[in-house]
């Protein structure tokens, strides 16, 4: 009998294990992932399951299953809070941060020139964006979906420490058929005490996109129009249209890259495209032409949307998922 009751309890402790295992398998099948397993461990804050949010000191991380999905830098910045990372729906990120040719290109970024203080480059002396508080950073599941949220305030502050703009970023992510799409959406004011500003800027100031070192030169841009545009000087291109987009491949894997411009938008997007010696994508609104005045009491805001996709994607896949983005279903 004792023997007996020694096996079952040792059948009941294994079984116990067993379902502890399952449970913490279910909740973090991402820990296989060291990456994943080392923002967990450092993080302040987390969700768990088949999907997390990992909030540190520095960054937000998403996550989708065990891979990464995006992250958002914004403290211990050079200059701007950008996206660092941003992966498509199978997992392979197309953005490049801070590389050696140009140190001042941060994955998914926003710059442009207020008054006389560049808030693009970082040579000598130049603008700072400096995050303030964040009003809503979340990750939540919706029927088979995911969708992420990271809501915040940056001061734009030029080398006397002079908040010059104050902006309201929303950045909103989801899946969205085959495509993993981002919304960036940025509403700008002058701080009270300061009557106007003059927002301008060289031709690929704006919303801007270095990719991964393998996407570089070896990739086809192609637009809403089909027009190849106005050449500036060498491989600068610009071209209106109301998406571009470029198709390259990341370690041989085809992927594909598009920007939305939104019509109500108080300008129509120029996009700036360039191929050599590196490819850069950027939105526009031809500032080096057309300065902006931004008047104290008024706001400017800005709508923009980044597909990516697996595979090379046909101009119809890219011309519905921009159909669906403008118009979402309510």
């Amino acid at each position: 009998m004792i023997i007996f009751t020694r096996c079952v309890m040792r059948i009941r402790e294994k079984l116990l294990i067993i379902a502890i295992s399952v449970f913490l398998a279910s909740n973090f099948v991402f820990a296989n992932n060291d990456r994943l397993k080392e923002l967990r461990d450092n993080a302040n804050s987390v969700i768990a399951g088949d999907y997390g949010l990992f909030h540190d000191r520095k960054k937000i991380t998403f996550s989708n299953h065990d891979d990464i999905w995006m992250v958002y830098s914004y403290k211990s910045v050079p200059a701007k809070p950008y996206v660092k990372e941003l992966s498509t729906p199978g997992g392979i990120n197309v953005l490049r941060d801070a590389p050696h040719d140009h140190l001042h290109h941060h994955g998914l970024m926003f710059g442009l020139k207020v008054n006389k203080t560049d808030f693009w480059t970082e040579h000598k002396i130049f603008g700072k964006q400096n995050h303030k508080s964040f009003s809503n950073v979340n990750l939540v599941r919706y029927g088979e979906n995911l969708k992420a949220t990271v809501s915040s305030l940056i001061d734009w502050i030029d080398s006397s420490k002079k908040v010059l703009l104050q902006e309201k970023r929303e950045l909103l992510m989801t899946e969205s058929g085959n495509a993993t799409v981002l919304t960036w959406q940025t509403v700008l004011k002058t701080p009270e005490g300061i009557s106007q500003v003059k927002i301008g800027g060289s031709h690929y100031f704006g919303l801007g996109m270095r990719f991964v070192k393998s996407m570089d030169a070896n990739g086809t841009f192609i637009n809403a129009t089909g027009k190849e545009g106005e050449e500036l000087r060498d491989t600068h291109w610009l071209v209106s249209a109301k998406w571009c987009a470029y198709q390259s491949a990341v370690d041989g894997k085809p992927v594909t890259v598009a920007m939305f411009d939104h019509p109500k938008n108080f300008r129509p997007v120029t996009w700036f495209t360039m191929l050599k010696p590196f490819s850069y994508l950027s939105a526009t609104l031809k500032y080096h032409e057309k300065p902006f005045v931004l008047k104290s009491k008024d706001e400017l805001s800005l709508k923009y949307g980044i597909a990516v996709w697996d595979g090379k994607q046909s101009k119809e896949v890219i011309e519905k998922a921009y159909q669906k983005w403008v118009k979402p279903k309510k």
